[in-house]
């Protein structure tokens, strides 16, 4: 028997233990025959057999950012608590799969007309609530509907503003028509507040109860503390191997870690990167690091000078060492910005932009032409804005010195910092959310009329290509606008980028996972407990 051949046959043999389709007895024959050692074998057959998910056990998980006055109205959620949970008990129609693409929850195939102003879902006939009651279209419409309307308090309202009608057509079909066509629409269904839920019968939903129709079933719990929840048989889709859940708030990051490293707990949501190597100095602890498309931006208002002459928001731009704010402030956990809030964890990611480094020499260039020689700016920044905003702003002064430019940093209140300070203060440090699309965040913080164009941008073809790449059916067309968008807003934009925050987060080296992880969420897109499962 030749080497490659017994390479064949031990990859075949790994196959069938990852799907299960051979007992570990036969296993060991096979590969002795095939000249490897018992050792060998043993280790190929655990590394193997545990790459299968299986079900079984309670998986306990601590996360950050939960509090007592949340609640299971999809309208409200805002908090960790609140999403990971509504990804454990409920549903939505679309998913973030754990390599970045689009893919099915409740429906099973969604469609465009001509010009992306219709969208049509079919609903999978096989999802039930825990309750018993089948998902039907009607609960789709009700469910988005909860966002929609002047009486909507939803805080995704402005998602669906261009929604103009949504009806059924049957049990199972749902046709959402738009006043412009959005290609997006699919991906914005991922949006954690758009959870379905059951009917009230009157145009309404019945969110009070916590029914859903997601891999789990609330059996149990408190806002602030932990929910019990236990598998839905009924679930319509693949997944949900452990038999419990157990997620317990853990806000502070010295008790989730600890709870970890105790093994009270086998996964914690959000890692201190300060102390970040203590964990991965446990054996018994992995840590995970996934890109994302979670950012932290330094806005400029374009319309107030000195930021209203784009040399000097250039200027301030190349006078950031970025790779050392990633080394000290992120820890490394971070990938660079680019000065185009786009990034590679989402799709359309325009890879062959140059990407901006540290010229001290060409940001003096620039505030030549520009007249403003020996220029000094205020940057508003506070602790709440993520850890360590503080520590990088004055990083970030000690970086412009060397273009002549003094940067003084103002240490802002936590309390009330995004009510009073962000988009009040002409130059601020700002922490983003991960967002699924480009498009939702260029409609988001970069369109010239929109709430949150936090830099007061005005690009008439920037907002012209927001408007085309919108109803762009064609992939291929609509990376080559994003592609020219991004160069607008890192050539004329008012945005400084440092970086875009990975998601760290641990677990046990118990917990076994996929391939991949989702970079929508920490914990897999929010999905670990129907995604992941123990090792045998």
């Amino acid at each position: 028997m030749t080497k490659i051949s017994n390479q064949k046959m031990m990859d075949r043999l790994a196959e069938a233990a990852r799907t299960g389709g051979i007992s570990r007895r036969s296993f060991m024959h096979y590969s002795a025959a095939a000249g490897v050692t018992a050792s060998a074998a043993t280790g190929l057959w655990t590394t193997a057999a545990n790459a299968a998910p299986k079900k079984g056990g309670t998986f306990r998980f601590g996360i950050h950012d939960g509090n007592s006055s949340d609640t299971h109205d999809p309208g409200t959620y805002v908090s960790r608590q609140q999403i990971y949970l509504a990804h454990q008990y409920r549903s939505y129609l679309t998913m973030i799969n754990p390599d970045g693409s689009l893919g099915s929850d409740l429906a099973t195939s969604w469609e465009a007309n001509a010009d992306a102003s219709v969208w049509t879902f079919e609903i999978n006939p096989n999802a039930s609530f825990h309750s018993g009651k089948p998902v039907t279209a009607q609960d789709v419409k009700d469910s988005l509907n909860h966002h929609r309307g002047d009486s909507s308090t939803s805080a995704a309202k402005a998602l669906l503003t261009s929604v103009t009608d949504i009806q059924t057509d049957g049990d199972h079909t749902v046709v959402i028509s738009l006043a412009q066509g959005i290609a997006d629409i699919p991906w914005l269904m991922t949006d954690y507040h758009f959870a379905i839920c059951p009917s009230d019968g009157n145009g309404g939903i019945e969110w009070k109860s916590g029914d859903g129709s997601g891999p789990y079933r609330i059996d149990g719990g408190d806002w602030g503390t932990q929910w019990d929840l236990s598998r839905h048989d009924g679930w319509h889709l693949e997944g949900a191997y452990f038999d419990k859940i157990f997620m317990i708030v853990l806000n502070d990051p010295n008790a989730r870690q600890t709870a970890l490293v105790t093994g009270d707990v086998d996964a914690i949501s959000l890692v201190d990167l300060k102390t970040k190597a203590l964990l991965e100095r446990n054996k018994n602890i992995v840590l995970e690091s996934v890109p994302s498309a979670a950012a932290i931006t330094m806005p400029m208002f374009c319309d107030t000078a000195p930021f209203n002459d784009v040399n000097v928001r250039n200027a301030l731009k190349l006078s950031m060492d970025r790779d050392e704010v990633i080394s000290k402030i992120a820890f490394g956990e971070a990938t660079k910005g680019n000065d185009f809030h786009h990034s590679p964890a989402m799709p359309y990611w325009p890879a062959d932009i140059e990407q901006r480094e540290y010229d001290p020499d060409k940001a003096k260039s620039l505030l030549k032409k520009a007249g403003a020689e020996n220029l000094s700016v205020s940057i508003h920044t506070a602790d709440s804005v993520f850890s360590g905003a503080v520590d990088m702003c004055v990083l970030y002064s000690e970086h412009a010195k060397k273009a002549g430019i003094d940067v003084k940093v103002v240490r802002e209140p936590n309390d009330g910092y995004y009510s009073d300070v962000w988009l009040k203060k002409s130059f601020t440090a700002v922490s983003w959310g991960a967002r699924p699309t480009p498009d939702v965040m260029y409609s988001l913080a970069y369109k010239s009329d929109a709430a949150w164009n936090e830099s007061r941008w005005q690009n008439e073809e920037f907002n012209n290509l927001l408007l085309q790449a919108k109803a762009e059916l064609d992939d291929g067309l609509r990376a080559e606008m994003y592609r020219d968008m991004a160069i607008l807003a890192r050539d004329d934009g008012g945005t400084l980028i440092p970086f875009f925050n990975n998601f760290v987060y641990a677990r046990s080296s118990k917990v076994m996972r996929g391939d991949n992880l989702a970079a929508s969420w920490e914990l897999d897109g929010a999905r670990a407990p129907s995604r992941w499962w123990f090792a045998s």
